[in-house]
């Protein structure tokens, strides 16, 4: 029996087109506004942390473990506890960690930006002075890794992203003949948006293989790092350990925060490194800034503590989230599962689902999903530049709306898909 609408006859389609036409054009009629363009916590996740506002009393002294005024100038890379809570969390050691503001994306903006303006440790001059300088971009992948590139004038060339990570093949190749590819964006860990853990190998490879740049970086987003959908827990191998084995300690950063543990807008945020790069680090940082936000990492430590209350914490965001995400799941494979129209991850962990549809049909599928009240994450977004060259990926972020708006967003999107799946069909026949 022929399931998928490629095997459908034109009247076939055509009685089906009409149909969903009839169904999207009732959701219009709604003037709905559900908006799923970001991966923002929900209010309910936001209030699993309202409890750390309270726990720095007012009347006593804000003071460190190794004695230091939180409240005053200095503490250049952190905290000793907020330093040793980073190493647990990553698997490295409290001396390859700094621990600074809120932002984990503005460590990665400002890494990239003092290589441009000075190089980084090893190179023989600041990347801004060569010919052109080149980034390596998994894609799909997280659109404001790109959205750096762009602004700070860094070519980006797009590898693609298999079940291991990113295609290493390619990589290999092309940092091996290329001395202007000076680093690669990485999202190792429920990846951005297809939810993909790398392979033990893929880190391995990475981490020894051979580049013509001497000072090439591993840009290492590790965002999703404790953001578990179930018990079980995909495993990442250590890349810091990597490197170093590889006879390469100095080729990654590693970047982390609480953003989506805690408040996204007053978390805190960490890189770690090789002890060589942080003490080159620390050289351009003493200019830069006087101290990070001591009080907001001291009642961050005091209300995450250690790996274990950070784990009991993380459950209480899953038991919120997952049941969102099996939505979407669910209405996926009863909207699509047998139309033979689009795929999609499964992940298990992290924060998006990614959509494939039929080449040719994102944009559109977008576009008209907008014009029924519901907000997507552009169409191209998870490529460099904006441009998917097969115009198919979407990016599903289910953590903020509401259940029940979820549902509907979800039913929406499925029409689109169907609609504008069965005219490339047509067109095509």
């Amino acid at each position: 029996m022929v399931t998928g609408y490629a095997g459908w006859q034109e009247d076939e389609l055509r009685r089906e087109q009409a149909r969903l036409q009839a169904e999207y054009e009732a959701y219009r009629s709604l003037n709905l506004k559900l908006d799923m363009s970001r991966g923002k916590p929900c209010p309910e996740q936001l209030q699993l942390s309202n409890e750390m506002l309270d726990i720095l009393p007012s009347g006593e002294e804000l003071r460190a473990e190794d004695g230091t005024d939180c409240r005053n100038y200095g503490g250049l890379d952190g905290l000793p506890e907020a330093k040793r809570f980073f190493a647990e969390m990553l698997g490295v050691q409290s001396s390859e960690v700094i621990v600074q503001g809120n932002s984990s994306l503005n460590l990665m903006y400002d890494a990239l930006a003092r290589a441009m303006l000075f190089g980084v440790l090893g190179s023989e001059q600041p990347w801004s002075r060569l010919p052109s300088v080149k980034f390596l971009c998994p894609s799909p992948g997280y659109d404001r890794h790109f959205a750096i590139c762009e602004q700070l004038n860094i070519e980006m060339i797009t590898v693609d992203m298999t079940p291991e990570g990113p295609d290493m093949d390619a990589v290999e190749r092309l940092v091996a003949e290329d001395d202007s590819i000076k680093g690669i964006w990485c999202v190792p860990k429920y990846s951005n948006p297809g939810g993909i853990t790398y392979s033990d190998e893929t880190v391995e490879r990475l981490a020894r293989m051979k580049t013509k740049a001497g000072d090439f970086r591993i840009f290492w987003d590790d965002a999703y790092t404790v953001h578990h959908l179930t018990s079980r827990h995909d495993e990442l191998k250590n890349m810091l350990e990597a490197c170093s084995n590889a006879g390469h300690p100095d080729r990654v950063f590693i970047f982390a925060s609480t953003s989506k543990v805690t408040f996204p807008g007053s978390g805190v945020a960490a890189l770690a490194a090789s002890r060589d790069n942080l003490s080159h680090l620390r050289k351009q940082l003493s200019v830069q800034t006087i101290g990070p936000d001591k009080v907001n990492q001291l009642r961050h430590i005091r209300f995450l503590k250690d790996m274990e209350h950070l784990g009991r914490h993380m459950e209480k965001h899953a038991a919120i989230i997952k049941p969102k995400f099996d939505l979407v799941l669910s209405k996926l494979e009863s909207g699509l599962g047998s139309k033979d129209i689009a795929s999609w991850s499964k992940p298990s962990g992290g924060y998006f689902i990614s959509l494939d549809t039929m080449d040719g049909c994102a944009q559109e599928i977008v576009r008209r999903a907008a014009e029924a009240g519901v907000t997507l994450t552009p169409a191209g977004a998870t490529y460099p530049y904006g441009r998917d060259p097969r115009d198919r990926n979407i990016r599903i972020a289910p953590t903020y709306p509401s259940l029940e708006e979820l549902a509907q967003a979800i039913d929406i999107l499925c029409v689109c898909v169907q609609l504008v799946s069965i005219d490339r069909i047509l067109a095509d026949q």
